[in-house]
């Protein structure tokens, strides 16, 4: 992977305002970002590009955040998964960590919050090699 090519982020959220604030913030930041608010159309993307880092709420119409997730790491296992979710509790945390998500924010998030997962995402993968 070569230095030019920029980190891919995938956001899911059935909330558009959501995608809306997050889409810009990350692109300032030099990120590749697509935002879907529904989540058949963000599996039907996760099947033809591999993405570096996907954020992507929990509680959805239709597929749910878990079995998204779910379904980014059984195609591409090096792929970061951030979860936002306005309902963590335990149980989701544990089940969402099993799956191999790399980190959680809380809703209401502030986008610096976002950013600093994001960041450290990279990071790791990154030093994954990859």
């Amino acid at each position: 992977m070569s230095a030019e090519e920029k980190t891919r982020i995938l956001i899911l959220d059935d909330e558009p305002i959501v995608c809306k604030r997050l889409k810009p913030a990350f692109e300032k930041l030099g990120y590749e970002v697509e935002i879907f608010t529904s989540s058949s159309d963000a599996m039907a993307r996760i099947k033809e590009q591999d993405f570096d880092i996907v954020i992507t709420d929990l509680k959805m119409e239709g597929v749910d955040g878990m079995e998204f997730l779910s379904a980014v790491k059984e195609r591409s296992p090096a792929t970061e998964v951030i979860v936002i979710t306005g309902f963590a509790t335990m149980e989701t945390a544990k089940e969402s960590f099993q799956k191999g998500v790399f980190d959680f924010v809380a809703k209401p998030f502030k986008i610096s919050e976002i950013r600093e997962v994001v960041k450290k995402a990279e990071k790791k993968k990154k030093e994954a090699g990859g």
